[in-house]
């Protein structure tokens, strides 16, 4: 029988921490469930004592990510300190199997820089916080931040340290991507080997990309004898992200001949769960990212198609149906009925019924009346634009622009509010720039625009525009906002009202727009 590999899944802590991918509590609970049927083994669903918000999102996700035999434990992290411990231990309390992932920092330069102990300190440290979260939950994950800058004989005696004090899993986290597979390989074989204790509890692997080998370094630890990986959907993370969880899995799949190591995914929810992360948090997949990009399957090159129309292996390695992406591509046109754009949206990752869907087939047809194909990019932006509508407040119901060469450009805007529709018009020095100020004038706006592009889902002169918006809020908080059309007005006013109402639902309740609107 071949060995097991628990999938530490850290999508909602350390995913999260990128730039600008921040989630709702309701969002971190639809992720949570998309990856319990993923088949993840854990769950590390946020840092309990870094805000009111998340310390709420991990309680609701331990409470309703998953129960029954098969559901993920559920994790939450805490810092080498008593108060991060008992708020991590009350977040998780009503967890079908709860556990807590304490660390503690151990390279040079944190000990030096960063916490300001010695070594014995450290030590000291490390013996007391996971003797005291051991005492209060049965599984505990210690993990040495910064284990690949280390030095080998202290890593020994940090892990040796935890071991003594009650630890069940030890994770290495190469926390800045410094290390070489070999290498990395190697620090996991010296544990195991070197220190008393080790072979009676699990290793686990941490990995970064900063030198694009967090997948390559993760592998490498299993190899050695490590039997947790941790590791997010789509290779979120900090800086340059973390070990992308379908990587990992696909090469454990596709090379059994090398690992012989056995997982629980269901490979065929990869794709799904991608597309899932990446809308609810903005952040794109890369088109030739590894297995669930969108060129990851498409052959443009001559030779490769002719060898792919005489035997798919010629060029491909794996199905696309093995990591649930769509197999085969239907022409979508203007001829094509709602059941056949239900299904096509299916294949992309994407259930849709009922209101939702019917307003995006009216918007699929009126493209498709204009243009000969729709594309699957095409269809991707509208639903995402239909998702991020669903639960707006304020929605964009007419817009008027009028652009002039030699002078201000002037935008009427209709919202759609909660009791009434209100319209404004304003000037700017540019179209999008008087679209923006109609909508500040009608809502009254506190935010800040910080970010704000414009991308065409082909090179056609008839493309449908995307437009992403980012506005800041109170202590620097960034809000994202998406919408397309092939009017790129239309689509930037979309865009900015979602990351309006995103900001203004986070930030306190959303009142009426100001009087003057009318």
């Amino acid at each position: 029988m071949e060995p097991y590999v628990r999938i530490f899944d850290t999508t909602l802590r350390d995913g999260e921490q990128s730039p600008g991918a921040t989630m709702t509590k309701a969002e971190k609970l639809s992720v949570a469930r998309a990856l319990a049927q993923l088949g993840v083994d854990i769950i590390e669903a946020g840092f309990p004592a870094a805000s009111p918000d998340d310390f709420l999102a991990v309680q609701t996700i331990a409470i309703e990510g998953g129960q029954g035999p098969y559901a993920p434990s559920i994790w939450g992290l805490a810092r080498a300190q008593k108060g991060d411990i008992d708020r991590a231990l009350r977040a998780i309390e009503r967890a079908h199997k709860p556990r807590i992932h304490t660390f503690l920092a151990t390279s040079p330069i944190h000990r030096r820089a960063k916490l300001r102990m010695s070594k014995e300190e450290v030590i000291d440290r490390i013996r007391a916080m996971v003797a005291y979260a051991s005492e209060r939950c049965g599984d505990v994950e210690f993990s040495p931040e910064d284990a690949g800058r280390t030095e080998v004989d202290f890593l020994h005696a940090a892990v040796g340290a935890a071991i003594e004090a009650g630890a069940t899993t030890i994770n290495i986290p190469d926390t800045v991507g410094y290390t070489q597979p070999a290498e990395f390989g190697a620090v996991i074989a010296g544990i195991i080997e070197g220190v008393p204790g080790a072979r009676d509890v699990v290793l686990s692997v941490h990995c970064h990309n900063d030198l694009g080998l967090a997948a390559a370094n993760t592998l490498a630890g299993l190899r050695a004898g490590a039997r947790q990986a941790e590791v997010t959907v789509n290779g979120i993370g900090e800086r340059a992200g973390n070990t992308a969880l379908e990587e990992v899995i696909m090469a454990l799949e596709t090379r059994r001949d090398v690992f012989g190591l056995a997982h629980g995914i269901d490979t065929r929810r990869l794709y799904p769960t991608s597309r899932l992360v990446s809308e609810v948090t903005g952040m794109e997949v890369q088109p030739n990212k590894a297995i669930v990009g969108r060129n990851a399957f498409a052959h443009e090159a001559g030779i490769h198609q002719d060898g792919m129309l005489k035997h798919h292996e010629t060029y491909e390695i794996m199905r696309p149906d093995t990591v649930g992406a769509p197999r085969t591509e239907l022409v979508m046109g203007k001829h094509s009925g709602r059941r056949a754009l239900q299904s096509r949206l299916r294949e992309l990752g994407y259930e849709l019924s009922g209101d939702i869907l019917d307003h995006a087939f009216a918007r699929f047809k009126a493209l498709a009346d204009r243009r000969k194909q729709v594309t699957n990019a095409d269809l991707e932006a509208l639903v995402r634009d239909e998702v991020e509508q669903e639960a707006e407040v304020f929605r964009l119901a007419q817009l008027e622009v009028t652009s002039r060469t030699d002078g201000a450009c002037s935008a009427k805007v209709v919202v759609e509010g909660p009791q009434r529709r209100h319209e404004m018009a304003a000037t700017g020095s540019g179209a999008v720039d008087a679209v923006f100020n109609a909508i500040d004038r009608i809502l009254g706006s506190r935010f800040e625009l910080s970010d704000y592009q414009l991308r065409a889902t082909n090179g056609g002169s008839d493309a449908l525009g995307e437009a992403h918006v980012r506005v800041r809020g109170r202590e620097g908080r960034t809000y994202r906002g998406f919408g397309s059309d092939q009017d790129i007005n239309v689509a930037s006013a979309r865009a900015y009202l979602s990351a309006q109402n995103r900001a203004l639902a986070a930030e306190g309740a959303i009142d009426a727009p100001r009087k003057e609107a009318s």
